[in-house]
């Protein structure tokens, strides 16, 4: 790709971003704005509407393939990943919460020997 197109392919995608953008704002404006004349399914389809076709626009750019490419990678990690038993979850939350109310006295008597130490050093 030579360095024209690629600047006219960078002035396009602009140009499909600012459709995308102002296509989705004048869906929000036009459900708030239809607020009180127009039922709330009806809104609610229009507003659906415009977001598709923003998303339709936007995916046409090379940003928005790079993040479609992004998300099925995304997806297909996540589907590697081995989730944790019920056990394993219940054990390990019972670790944490027992080490937090540990760590809490500790830190709590901290704060009363120095509380006491601090009061012992003004009494003077």
């Amino acid at each position: 790709m030579s360095t024209v197109e690629a600047g006219q392919s960078s002035r396009l995608d602009a140009v499909k971003w600012m459709a995308a953008i102002l296509i989705l704002a004048a869906g929000i404006a036009g459900f708030y704005y239809y607020a009180e004349q127009i039922f709330v399914a009806y809104r609610v389809l229009a507003l659906l509407a415009a977001a598709v076709i923003s998303l339709a626009i936007a995916y046409n750019t090379a940003a928005g393939k790079a993040l479609w490419v992004y998300l099925q990678d995304s997806r297909a990690e996540l589907r590697k990943v081995v989730w944790p038993t019920r056990a394993e979850t219940m054990q390990t939350t019972l670790v944490v919460a027992v080490v937090v109310i540990v760590v809490g006295v500790i830190l709590w008597l901290l704060d009363m020997g120095f509380g006491w130490a601090i009061r012992e050093l003004l009494a003077l």
